[in-house]
């Protein structure tokens, strides 16, 4: 019943559902008193709809954070009249007796309840209200739903302590469920009489009983006519168990595997036991035998089992019992059991640990209500992505990711999912991957990274994000990732590798991104993160990748936001400045990163006359000298000084040193660059240059600005010079052209 992850598009009524779901309020309810949901009274809806709006809304709930659950969705579905619900899946925390209590009226005719764990008796008198009508039913990991809460009598201080007392209902039967057919019952809770509870079940044709033991199932007999499918997973069977199995000759599907780890078993499995199945069940076409220790061989010998081409005829078969078959099976389950690994296996699927068809095979089979197997076939696809090449990408990756939504809780599947996501999303396999599917990847990776402070869940995510294209591919869940980023890093103990991995993506995610980004990411304690990484770095003396990379993404968040500008500012960023310079004197790329932050803060008028400093504009000249990376740091310190000096001398609130002594020093700077430079810098925007042009306060800086404007159209001409134009800055250059302000060499360059 589970729905794989898919890769076509949406159907429109999947976007409407989703839409609806998302915006109740403003489409098919109000809200009552301000709190209660009620729909509008003209709503009409039948069962093809409320089906698809249930269990949306369930899998919503489950797999996406920012949705919000309603207390009051099921009573939606209270009137019959007005809502029709027919087939409903409802799993884990998110239903309690209440929701079940409020859609008594509707006929269901198929109920799923898995792992429902806040179920308590109360829901089973719900569901006598259904019995007229279900035909399907499922209490799978419903381990509360056969205990009521007893009052005890006599209540002395007792209740205080212990006022409710979980006592098992014994007296619950499926008395008058006379359409029931198939039934789960799977991990049922011990000391309910499976026997005395089914018996009055008239003709059931599929029963599930995974993980009960039952020393006694001869009473399975009394559907011996029309039983066609039977699961006894992890159940300890016996010869009499065997007997039993060989008398529902009507079975098509028969699941006896078992997970190997889980206890010990001492039944084995035998050659006698298989003919047996083979002789008697003569409609079998689903076997299940995973995890099954065979007592005795099975199989052919091994001279005769390699000859020839693989084949699936039962004639051939390398398991001999197997032989007797009719025809091949549709399903044969061998996970975790010698026989996959044989040649010829009569069947159209196998489960297996064989190879990259039996590994999906099993994950598909078991991913559902058996997440102990699938993080172990899930490991096993792991391995076959990293040293070998998958086949079968798109059903691997669809598969992984079903597994990781289905099992949001369950630590053994997220790691092993995780890092078989990792894997599967990496450059070589790019090009089979549809837009929508590489969403749904990042979907569930942030799942993880939300649900997991666990460090390889979260190493194996931040990995993963890393194959794809960032800014792009992440915007459509910019706010979050970015806050999960942010979470990780401010944490107080790390994992240098997940540190290093997380700020790489931050600066990414800031990089070539709209200001409104920029600014939302800022208020979310983006430079204050960046400022203590640093800072911790500094007291170990250490200038790493993280080091560069928090001051990259500093440069990066401050461009041409002036509100990230002053957050800097206020948060001591210039005090961290200084003592960086000071403590790493020769690293070239940190120079480099940190003045072109301090470049975006010049460029804010209201902030520059907190850089108006003796001890910072002495610092910013001497940089002017520097030859590290390039003309780079000393392009950046001259970029700072030039719209300081664009204020003009009276902003110069300092003596020393003097403004004039600044200006020469900038100009012979200037003189000393290479003209066809290639550069390490990105611009957006030309503005904050262009507007050093039209002015005659400061000749030294419109210089600055009409050297940067050659540089780059010259070397870089595809990309700048339509940025050039479309900025308007043709006709400023024409009109600095003829002012009597302007040096010549300015006016030259600027020709």
């Amino acid at each position: 019943s589970l729905e794989m992850a898919s890769d076509s598009p949406e159907s429109l009524m999947t976007l409407c559902t989703d839409f609806c779901l998302r915006n109740l309020e403003g489409t098919l309810c109000y809200l009552l008193d301000n709190e209660t949901l009620r729909l509008h009274p003209d709503i009409f809806l039948p069962s093809e709809i409320c089906d698809k709006l249930v269990n949306e809304y369930v899998e919503l709930v489950k797999t996406d954070s920012i949705f919000e659950p309603h207390e009051s969705f099921f009573t939606l579905f209270s009137d019959p009249r007005s809502t029709r619900l027919a087939r409903i899946h409802l799993r884990e925390q998110i239903v309690q007796d209440q929701d079940l209590e409020a859609i008594r009226k509707q006929d269901l005719v198929e109920l799923y309840l898995t792992n429902c764990e806040k179920l308590t008796a109360k829901s089973l008198q719900t569901l006598v209200s259904f019995s007229h009508t279900l035909i399907s039913l499922s209490l799978f990991g419903c381990c509360n739903i056969f205990y009521e809460e007893e009052n005890p009598g006599g209540c002395e201080d007792d209740c205080l302590v212990n006022p409710t007392r979980q006592v098992l209902v014994k007296d619950f039967t499926f008395e008058g469920f006379s359409r029931l057919r198939f039934l789960n019952l799977g991990r049922l809770i011990e000391g309910v009489n499976v026997e005395t509870l089914l018996r009055p079940l008239a003709s059931l044709a599929a029963l599930d009983l995974s993980g009960i033991q039952l020393n006694d199932v001869a009473f399975l007999t009394q559907w011996k006519d029309s039983l066609v499918s039977l699961v006894l997973y992890n159940m300890d069977l016996s010869e009499e168990h065997i007997q039993v199995i060989a008398q529902l000759r009507k079975l098509r599907h028969l699941d006896i595997s078992r997970d190997h780890l889980s206890s010990y078993y001492k039944f084995k499995l035998t050659r006698r036991v298989l003919n047996l199945f083979v002789e008697n069940l003569v409609n079998l076409s689903s076997l299940d035998i995973s995890g099954h220790t065979m007592l005795e061989n099975c199989t052919i010998p091994s001279m005769e089992e390699k000859m020839g081409q693989t084949s699936i005829e039962p004639a051939k078969s390398s398991i001999a019992p197997f032989r007797g078959l009719k025809r091949p099976l549709q399903f044969l389950g061998l996970f975790e059991t010698s026989l996959c690994r044989l040649t010829h296996i009569p069947a159209y699927k196998v489960s297996g640990d064989k190879n990259e068809e039996q590994v999906l095979n099993a994950i598909e089979a078991y991913t559902e209500h058996r997440p102990e197997i699938t993080s172990r076939a899930i490991n096993l696809l792991f391995d076959i992505a990293r040293i070998e090449r998958c086949s079968q990408l798109l059903r691997a990756l669809q598969l992984v990711i079903t597994a990781l939504k289905c099992h949001k809780d369950d630590k053994n599947i997220q790691v092993t999912g995780s890092a078989a996501l990792f894997y599967l999303t990496n450059s070589e396999y790019r090009m089979e991957q549809s837009v929508k599917l590489r969403r749904q990847v990042i979907q569930v990776v942030l799942n993880g990274m939300e649900s997991y402070q666990e460090v390889t869940v979260q190493r194996n995510c931040c990995l993963t994000l890393c194959n794809f294209s960032i800014p792009e591919e992440l915007e459509f869940q910019y706010r979050r990732v970015n806050e999960l980023l942010l979470n990780i890093l401010n944490q107080s103990r790390q994992d240098e590798s997940i540190q290093r991995i997380a700020v790489h993506l931050c600066n990414a995610l800031v990089c070539q991104v709209d200001n409104d980004h920029k600014e939302a990411v800022g208020k979310m304690g983006f430079v204050m993160t960046m400022l203590k990484l640093i800072q911790k770095k500094l007291a170990d003396k250490t200038c790493d990748q993280v080091m560069e990379f928090s001051w990259s993404a500093l440069w990066n968040i401050t461009d041409e936001t002036p509100d990230n500008c002053e957050m800097f500012l206020n948060y001591s960023g210039m005090k961290l400045f200084l003592e960086c310079l000071k403590e790493f004197p020769e690293k070239q790329e940190l120079h480099r990163n940190m003045l072109g932050l301090l470049g975006n803060v010049a460029e804010v008028k209201e902030l520059r006359p907190q850089l108006m400093t003796s001890q910072f504009i002495s610092v910013f000249s001497n940089l002017l000298e520097s030859k590290a990376d390039g003309i780079e740091v000393s392009y950046n310190a001259c970029g700072v000084l030039s719209h300081i000096m664009f204020d003009g001398p009276e902003a110069w609130g300092i003596c020393e040193p003097h403004r004039e002594e600044v200006v020469k020093r900038m100009w012979a700077a200037i003189q000393s660059w290479d003209i066809n430079s290639r550069r390490n810098i990105n611009y957006r925007s030309f503005e904050p240059i262009l507007r050093l042009l039209p002015q005659g306060i400061s000749p030294v800086s419109q210089h600055w600005a009409t050297w940067a404007l050659y540089n780059l159209v010259s070397v870089y001409p595809d990309k700048y010079c339509p940025l050039l134009i479309k900025e308007g800055g043709i006709p400023l250059l024409k009109d600095m052209i003829k002012m009597a302000s302007a040096r010549q060499e300015t006016k030259e360059m600027a020709r």
